[in-house]
């Protein structure tokens, strides 16, 4: 019997990021990077705080969240306490433990990410919205960053067909 489906292919990814955790900026990022390295054409737009992770004063400053991450573990597999969270020092210890988690993996920090998915035809956007909010100016923002639009010309940009639009 004769497959007659034609075989839809994802052409177009739009990221949207709009946290500034080590988790979900690097989720981001690595999505972004995987889509290019697959030939896709990739978008990605930072807003809100995600905006920390394209600004250069924030975007090596980024960490993990230990307070209200369901997903926290302890070394051997235990959930992290939340209590212990309010410790000063815990929350830097946590990020910093994970930095050198993904170093070892050899996973690079998020300005050489950029820097791979630039280099690969992706391109990167900033809120207008969260600029004005956080009172920002592209001055502020990495040199990857394309340009500030508003969510609807963003909208524009990432829409049709054979696109997907996925919020991280």
């Amino acid at each position: 019997m004769e497959n007659n489906k034609k075989e839809h292919k994802l052409k177009k990814i739009a990221l949207i990021c709009a946290k500034a955790t080590l988790e979900d900026v690097y989720a981001t990022l690595v999505l972004a990077n995987g889509a290019v390295m697959e030939g896709m054409e990739a978008k990605v737009f930072f807003t809100f705080f995600g905006l920390d992770a394209i600004t250069r004063k924030r975007m090596k400053r980024l960490h993990t969240a230990v307070v209200g991450n369901p997903g926290m573990r302890m070394p051997g597999g235990l959930p992290f306490p939340t209590l212990l969270g309010i410790i000063p020092g815990v929350e830097a210890g946590v990020s910093a433990m994970m930095k050198n988690q993904m170093e070892a993996l050899d996973i690079p920090p998020v300005d050489e990410f950029l820097d791979m998915i630039t280099a690969g035809g992706g391109e990167i956007y900033a809120c207008k919205l969260a600029m004005d909010m956080f009172k920002l100016k592209k001055e502020d923002l990495s040199e990857h960053v394309k340009a500030v639009l508003t969510v609807g010309e963003f909208y524009e940009l990432a829409g049709g067909e054979d696109s997907q639009i996925i919020f991280t």
